[in-house]
């Protein structure tokens, strides 16, 4: 039944407003006075000497996305992990270390397609 979820709906609503609530009181309770030194780049004291706004290399970012990928693999692994320490006492766990080896295979897949495409190289 959808009167199930109510609870969860009032929490939500109820979160969202609290937010909004403080965000609308801070823009018009605030002090709103700019200053060009105020609005200047601030790095630990120094001075800045060039602008911060630089261009990096889509490289970062692949190899942002290729740890992530791998990150979360060990997220999944190790629920896994602790699952598959219990199936060995009970069951044959066969099916189960199939399904992870399939992953894992998905997964270097991917990773041996980045490395043939040249992702990984920084020339």
């Amino acid at each position: 039944m959808l009167i199930d979820y109510l609870p969860i709906l009032i929490i939500f609503l109820a979160g969202a407003g609290f937010a909004i609530f403080n965000v609308g009181i801070s823009y018009f309770l605030g002090p709103s006075n700019p200053d060009p030194e105020k609005l200047e780049i601030y790095e630990s004291g120094v001075k800045p000497d060039h602008d911060a706004r630089l261009k990096f290399s889509v490289k970062f970012y692949i190899i942002a996305m290729i740890f992530i990928i791998f990150d979360i693999e060990v997220v999944f692994m190790y629920p896994w992990a602790m699952i598959f320490k219990d199936y060995l006492t009970i069951t044959n766990s066969n099916f189960i270390l199939f399904e992870m080896l399939v992953f894992m295979a998905i997964l270097l897949v991917g990773y041996y397609y980045a490395w043939k495409k040249g992702a990984l190289e920084w020339d």
